[in-house]
């Protein structure tokens, strides 16, 4: 009876090692994403006029951070900062290194030199910078290590503010290029849709915390702290919001396209955020062609002054007869619509996409076609059309016009509601 008893004991305990082993495998499958809050501490990053960019980029991450966890429970999170501390470049790709991380995203607020305006959100993956305006996001982002002891040894001798020692990115074969690409063109496109952002593109440059992970990575640059505008929506709660939220619907999207077992949800877009320049550039990331930015990118890597910009007026809204909207209303009023997506090319008469679309219309800006829905002086109507039309037109959103011109929606509402 003993012996019977010992041996029943041995093989429950044998039977009960595959499920500790596979719990332990379970729980070693979970999908690391590695969240980086740019700068922090005694290292400020750019200066607004009356912010600093360590605090918007911890904000913007923590926020993600926190839809991740709500969101997608198989996802682990981890942070390589979660308060106002310093954190040396090296050390950044250390912890994503050391969690074994599937995703590496650093967060980061672009800046330009004094009396100098741009507008948008661009992200970056890690290659050689084409354009000089590349390039000296680079060395601005870089130029952190000085603030490390021993920086010259811990990264071989190379000086941040010296174009040679960007030399060596030429050499880097990137194992992880095409899915870095792939996560940047998500996050753009997300910018735009969700955020109402101007789409600064993606581009390749020499970024130290990009070059020591070894997993896809991405940096990304939410906007310009040295634009007013700018700077003030990124300080906003519904700033960090939006871009938290793009950032967000970018990191599932492309877990969604790699991984066709992923049901986590997207965060729709039920109000876009006020603008944080009077127009924006809602252009959908150009086709990479398998490397950042692809043609477009290079075009734009010949105008590197193009960084330095002012908003641009966009042409008149017209209809599918070339109406203008103000005729649907009294002149000064708002007209809300539903923009459905982005074309760089106009649409033949009677295009597919737009077969039974209400009141379609089309209005030039920033040299795209966006195409619209719906006229009407209700931003409740025009939110309502949205929703229908959101099945088939994902990541449309309501836009504002005033005798014509694109407005600024939040402004158009408070009108609205004068009126």
């Amino acid at each position: 009876m003993v012996k019977k008893l010992l041996y029943l004991c041995c093989l429950c305990a044998l039977m009960l090692v595959p499920a500790a082993a596979m719990a332990g495998d379970d729980a070693s499958k979970r999908f690391v994403l590695v969240i980086d809050a740019g700068h922090g501490g005694h290292d400020a990053g750019a200066v607004g006029a009356f912010s600093k960019e360590k605090n918007i980029n911890l904000s913007v991450a923590l926020a993600f951070g926190r839809l991740v966890e709500d969101n997608c429970p198989d996802v682990r999170v981890v942070y390589t900062r979660k308060r106002d501390v310093f954190v040396p470049l090296q050390r950044r790709a250390d912890i994503a290194n050391d969690n074994r991380a599937d995703l590496f995203i650093s967060i980061h607020t672009n800046a330009l030199p004094k009396g100098r305006i741009a507008y948008g959100a661009e992200t970056y993956t890690l290659g050689t910078a084409r354009a000089k305006a590349n390039l000296e996001v680079a060395k601005r982002e870089n130029g952190v290590i000085v603030y490390e002891e021993n920086y010259k040894e811990v990264y071989k001798g190379f000086d941040p503010n010296k174009t040679e020692s960007y030399i060596i990115f030429e050499f880097m074969q990137d194992r992880y290029m095409k899915q870095s690409i792939d996560l940047a063109r998500c996050i753009q496109r997300q910018y735009v849709s969700h955020a109402g952002r101007r789409n600064k593109g993606v581009h390749q440059a020499g970024f130290l915390v990009l070059r020591a992970t070894s997993m896809p990575s991405v940096l990304t640059e939410l906007g310009f702290i040295s634009t007013p505008a700018e700077e003030k929506f990124l300080n906003s709660k519904e700033g960090v919001r939006r871009m938290a939220q793009s950032i967000y619907n970018g990191f599932v999207q492309y877990r969604r396209e790699n991984d066709k077992d992923v049901r986590d949800k997207l965060i729709p877009a039920d109000e876009p955020a006020p603008a944080p320049a009077a127009k924006t550039d809602d252009a959908p990331a150009a086709a990479t062609n398998g490397r950042a930015g692809g043609d477009a990118a290079e075009a734009r890597d010949k105008k590197p002054e193009a960084r330095d910009e002012k908003p641009e007026a966009s042409d008149k809204q017209t209809g599918a007869g070339d109406e203008k909207p103000a005729a649907q209303a009294e002149a000064g009023r708002p007209v809300f619509k539903v923009q459905l997506f982005v074309s760089d090319r106009r649409l033949r008469e009677g295009d597919s996409r737009l077969k039974d679309v209400p009141q379609a219309g089309c209005y030039r800006d920033g040299g795209m076609y966006k195409y619209t829905a719906g006229a009407t002086a209700s931003y409740a109507e025009a939110n309502s059309l949205r929703r229908e039309l959101a099945p088939r037109f994902k990541g449309a959103f309501v836009v504002a016009f005033i005798d014509g011109e694109r407005v600024n929606l939040s402004d158009a509402i408070r009108e609205s509601k004068k009126k």
